[in-house]
Formats: C-alpha cells, sequence, structure tokens
C-alpha cells in the first residue's frame, strides 16, 4: 500500500509537524510504503497535481487548515479524476466543526478526521477497505455507502507523553529556519475565538522527555525552536522548569514562547528578569485592552493583571514582547483599536500584530455568531466582515492599519521615530493612515528605503518638530547619505568638536564622519562614524556636541 503525504503549505519557510507524528508512531509497519510530495500554496496547481499523478499512490492525504485550504481542494479534485482508485482523506483544524457540508459538496474526499490522529489514523489504515467498521474510529467522519453522514466525534490523545516523538521520524524536516516543539497539549483558557479553547484535558510532557527531544533538535543545528505550550506560564513550577531546561541550551537556541501577561506571578518574573537576552521571544496575547470585549471573549484572567504583566514584560531589556490586538472581537471599536495601540506603543512592545479576527470551524464564536451580531466569510480564512460596533468599512480601515504597523513600527529600523509620533502625536496614527492611502501604497510592498523617505517626507510637511529625528533613524538605519532624509547631512573633510558625548561605539581617526547639524549659528549637532575598510553602511559611532 503506497500512503502518498502532500504537504502544501503557505511558504518553505513553514512546514506541517503533522506527517511526522503520524509517522513515528507506525515507522515500523512495512505493509505501507510513505512518500511525500511538498508544495506551496503558490505554486501551480498542474505541477503539483503532475507530480501527484506519477507517485501513483493507493492514499493521498493530507493537512488542510485555513490558508491551504482552497488550493489543496483545487488539487484533490485533480487527482481524483486522474486517479479515481485513490482514497483521499484529510485532517486538521478545518475540520474541528461540522463536517457534513464539506463531505457532500466534495465526494472525493473519503473521509475527514477530527481532532487528534495519532492513535487513531493507524486504527483506520487497518481497516480503510472495510467501511463497516469505521464507526468504531473515534474522530472519523465520513458519508456511508447510502450516502448517510456518519460522525464519530472528536478524537483525544488521553497518553500524550506514550506517543512516538516526531523528530524520530525521517519525514521530521530539519531544513527551515525553525522547529515546532510542542511540549503540551490543550489549554486551561477558554477563549471563544480559538480552536483550544475547549481543548480537554490539558497534557504535558515531561521535562526529561522535552530534553531529550531539545538534544536531538540541538544536534541538527537549529537555531530557533516555537514552543507549542499555550499554558507555559499557568503553572509557576513548571514555567521555572522549562526556563531551567532553555538555559541549558543557551545561546545555540533562541526560544519562541507564547506567554499569557495576566498570569505572570512574582516568582516568575524574577526568573524572567535574570535570563540571558537573546534567549528568549516572547508572545503576549492580549486580544484587546478592552474588560467588557474580554469578558465576552471569555479570555480568562483580570485585564489590570493583563496590563500589569505585558508592561512588565515589554519593560525587560533581555527579551522582545510581541502583543496582537484582534480587530473584529465582539464590543471592540475601531477607536478602541486606535486607543490600544498607543498604550501599547506606550509599554514599549517590540511589536504590535494587529490581525482580523476569523472565525474558524468548532469555535464557540462560530457557532454563536449570530447571538454576537458577527458576519464572517462562509469561505476560508472566515474573515469577519461586519459586527454591531465595527462596520465593513471600518474593518478595512482595521486591516490598512495593521499594514502601516507592520511596515514602520514593527519594522526596526523606523520603529524608535513611529513610536515617538504616535505617542506625542495624538492623531499621526489616523494622519498617517490617511497619507498612505491616498498616495496609493498602503496595499503596495514598500522597500525598507522607501518606507524611510515617505515618513521622512510626512514629517517634513506635518510634523516639522520631528524632521531632524526622521533624519537620524535614516543615517543610522544604514541609508543613502545622498538621498533627501540626509539632505542636511554635511560628509566632506569633517573635523571632530573639542569636546562632545558619545552616544555610542567607540571614535577612531580612520572612521569616516558625518555631520548632522541641530543649530546652525551654534554648529551643534549629531556626529555619526562610518568604517571606512568595511562595507558596513550602518554607523558604529555616534556623539552629539
Amino acid at each position: 500500500m503506497k500512503l502518498l503525504w502532500l504537504d502544501l503549505n503557505s511558504s518553505y519557510a513553514h512546514s506541517s509537524l503533522a506527517l511526522p507524528a503520524l509517522h513515528a508512531q507506525i515507522a515500523d509497519d512495512t505493509s505501507i510504503e510513505w512518500d511525500i510530495v511538498s508544495a506551496t500554496i503558490n505554486e501551480n496547481v498542474g505541477l503539483t497535481v503532475n507530480e501527484v499523478y506519477h507517485r501513483q499512490p493507493d492514499i493521498l492525504a493530507a493537512t488542510t487548515w485555513l490558508f491551504n485550504h482552497e488550493q489543496l481542494l483545487h488539487i484533490l479534485s485533480r487527482v481524483k479524476a486522474l486517479l479515481p482508485q485513490c482514497c483521499i482523506v484529510l485532517g486538521g483544524p478545518e475540520y474541528l466543526g461540522d463536517n457534513e457540508y464539506f463531505l457532500h459538496k466534495n465526494p472525493y474526499v473519503s473521509c475527514v478526521f477530527r481532532g487528534e490522529g495519532e492513535e487513531v489514523f493507524p486504527q483506520w489504515l487497518a481497516c480503510r477497505n472495510e467501511q463497516e467498521k469505521w464507526n468504531t474510529i473515534p474522530g472519523l467522519c465520513y458519508l456511508d455507502p447510502n450516502g448517510q453522514y456518519r460522525d464519530n466525534g472528536i478524537a483525544r490523545v488521553l497518553k500524550f507523553s506514550d506517543l512516538i516523538s516526531p523528530e524520530k521520524s525521517r519525514f521530521f524536516n530539519w531544513s527551515k529556519p525553525f522547529v515546532q516543539l510542542e511540549t503540551t497539549r490543550g489549554c486551561f483558557n477558554t477563549c471563544a475565538f480559538c480552536v483550544s479553547g475547549g481543548e480537554k484535558p490539558v497534557r504535558t510532557l515531561s521535562i526529561e522527555a522535552i530534553r531529550e527531544r531539545l538534544q536531538i533538535i540541538h544536534q541538527h543545528g537549529i537555531k530557533n525552536v516555537r514552543v507549542l505550550d499555550r499554558t507555559f506560564n499557568y503553572n509557576t513550577r513548571r514555567a521555572k522548569e522549562l526556563l531551567e531546561l532553555f538555559l541549558e541550551y543557551h545561546p545555540d537556541i533562541r526560544f519562541h514562547l507564547e506567554i499569557h501577561p495576566a498570569l505572570l506571578s512574582e516568582e516568575l518574573k524574577e526568573e524572567l528578569k535574570h535570563l540571558p537576552e537573546g534567549l528568549l521571544h516572547l508572545e503576549a496575547g492580549i486580544q484587546s485592552l478592552r474588560e467588557p470585549v474580554l469578558e465576552k471573549s471569555r479570555r480568562m484572567g483580570k485585564l489590570t493583571d493583563a496590563l500589569e504583566g505585558l508592561k512588565f514584560l515589554c519593560s525587560l531589556p533581555n527579551m522582545e514582547t510581541h502583543a496582537d490586538l484582534i480587530a473584529g472581537l465582539p464590543l471592540y471599536h475601531l477607536s478602541e483599536i486606535f486607543e490600544d495601540i498607543r498604550v501599547l506603543a506606550a509599554y514599549g512592545a517590540g511589536e504590535i500584530q494587529l490581525e482580523s479576527l476569523k472565525l474558524l470551524p468548532g469555535t464557540e464564536m462560530r457557532r454563536r455568531a449570530e447571538e454576537l451580531g458577527i458576519q464572517y466569510s462562509p469561505l476560508p480564512p472566515y474573515e469577519v466582515l461586519q459586527t454591531r460596533e465595527i462596520n465593513v468599512s471600518e474593518l478595512q480601515t482595521a486591516r490598512q492599519l495593521s499594514r502601516l504597523l507592520d511596515g514602520f513600527y514593527n519594522t526596526p529600523a523606523w520603529q524608535s521615530i513611529t513610536r515617538k509620533l504616535i505617542l506625542k502625536e495624538e492623531k499621526f496614527l489616523y494622519r498617517f493612515l490617511e497619507h498612505l492611502i491616498q498616495i496609493g501604497l498602503i496595499d503596495q510592498p514598500i522597500s525598507l528605503e522607501k518606507r524611510g523617505l515617505i515618513l521622512y517626507e510626512f514629517c517634513k510637511h506635518n510634523y516639522p518638530e520631528y524632521q531632524l529625528e526622521a533624519s537620524i533613524a535614516w543615517i543610522e538605519a544604514g541609508m543613502s547619505l545622498k538621498k533627501l532624509p540626509a539632505e542636511k547631512v554635511k560628509t566632506k573633510r569633517q573635523v571632530p568638536p573639542e569636546n562632545w558625548q558619545v552616544l555610542y561605539g567607540q571614535y577612531k581617526e580612520n572612521l569616516r564622519l558625518c555631520f548632522l547639524p541641530v543649530n546652525e549659528e551654534t554648529n551643534q549637532g549629531y556626529w555619526f562614524g562610518f568604517e571606512s575598510e568595511i562595507q558596513k553602511p550602518e554607523p558604529v559611532f555616534k556623539a552629539m556636541n
């Protein structure tokens, strides 16, 4: 029996754990010949179909999620037309809801799995040709020979720690810039918009088991690990044990963690304070800074605790914390989103990620959409189109605001000046967003240099008091000193003053100096030094007099 896995991702930087997780459990079964075809959603459908066709599989399996859903079905429908005897079976988060409509609409799909597949997929393989036994397999959804929908509930792996780790599978992909390490399944929280909101019970791996897996990851030279643990700081003792374990791999590995800012104990705060720089990258789930919004979304934890915790995390100099907001949540207004961005900027969030709410299959919020007054797309990615509090146009404004944040605040070169403008000028976000829309660039890819030019010219004409700081940001980003933001910079035969205050770096006589005057009459300003011998565009020295 030949089983072909179609690994369809959004880009080659991403890799699904599904195949190695399933394969690891039955890798010793010699009756199954495993194969894989990898592609991205941006590739030509015909090329992927051609590759699958020439493999001539008996079974074609894949994971479906909101961003590959449409492309995957285009591929599978064509494969079934070419290989009518091929059995197509799917799993993934797209099937956590009701699957009857999907199976009737896509009859070329033999069955879908709801939930966790490591235990039930081998069971199905053992009886795949005996459909009368399919009713014994938890989580399996299918149409019987009479076209009647059969639903076997949801599959859960209760003994999560007994599974063979995916890293032991020959299909584990070690070529990506990061790997995912699943240390916990389930979530203590009850967020109505999340597929993990009802995923109980919470199951964990022992610290020793995680250490063994990290040793394998370390041996493969992986530098970044994304820890899949939605409950990381729910238990302070376990969180501390994990941090101690991560320290064993510093500085070779950087760990990306999700953390709940409302549940930060004083004990854990002390641990975080003393970690070495670069060990952790934190994603702090905040979603909204409004108590009624969080209550309606059924997110646990007091808002006051969340804000205090987030402020603490953002203040840590030894790690970067990213915060997220979700437009389209019930009771959340557009004006509040703008205000919340200013608060997060004041905290010093390393990134502010603004996403639109998606009503995913199997979530409480999708089931209660009509009651909550939410209209959403019936097709992937199921984005919210309108709520009682935010209309169609305002949601588009939120989407465009997200683009602004990614292009300027979330870009290190322009973050400092953008943060200052957000905090000091109450209407900056509104005015700058309107400007980007008017010049037709809000939805266009813009180079780092172009963004700097736009920001400088906007400051020059609208906020001239920030023109100098925009020039400094331009210089420190290593941009050309011949372009407009450096129009006041003096570069020829610059001699250092008798006294200056060094802001960073160390002055050496072989540095190439440039001078940005603040006051032409007193000849005060900023000095920047550039290495002459190496091709490094950013200054290595900065001083002011």
